[in-house]
């Protein structure tokens, strides 16, 4: 794949508004609204029959007014950040190469006890149960705590 900066660049300066333009078409569709009532709200509320003409605040303004009127945004769905994807398979890799050490049958669930174990804190004494779950922190004192413990069972063989 091939990197266009220029292209980058517009999108990035035009995710703002894109947010805006989606909540827009969601709000209509949710609140039923036809055509006409919908053009008349943009322009009543926003100035503008059409959101592309419309500032910032102008589409904060007919967000409110979708709101007022009785839609209710749902919250996003948040992604993992491909640098915590990254270091999950980090954290498979290096159990694989710890399989052989393990002691358990069930692999897997040796595997989330340890991640349960290393991530319990005094802020979060319960711990999290899978990697998947892990943010960038936790995973990275996971990983160290396997490489020191695949580097224990190294020292260990003649």
């Amino acid at each position: 794949m091939t990197r266009r900066p220029h292209l980058v660049q517009h999108v990035s300066a035009n995710t703002g508004r894109n947010v805006f333009y989606v909540k827009l078409h969601v709000a209509r569709k949710e609140l039923a609204l036809d055509e006409d009532s919908y053009r008349d709200i943009l322009q009543r509320v926003g100035g503008s029959y059409h959101a592309k003409d419309m500032s910032i605040s102008g589409l904060e303004a007919v967000l409110a007014e979708f709101k007022r009127l009785g839609w209710k945004p749902k919250p996003g769905k948040r992604r993992t950040p491909d640098s915590v994807k990254a270091q999950v398979r980090m954290i498979y890799a290096l159990w694989k190469d710890l399989e052989p050490y393990v002691r358990s049958s069930d692999k897997l669930a040796a595997l989330r006890s340890f991640v349960l174990r290393q991530t319990r804190t005094a802020a979060n004494p319960q711990g999290v149960s899978a990697p998947e779950f892990l943010d960038a922190a936790q995973a990275n004192r996971v990983i160290e705590g396997l490489k020191d413990w695949l580097r224990r069972e190294k020292e260990k063989q003649p």
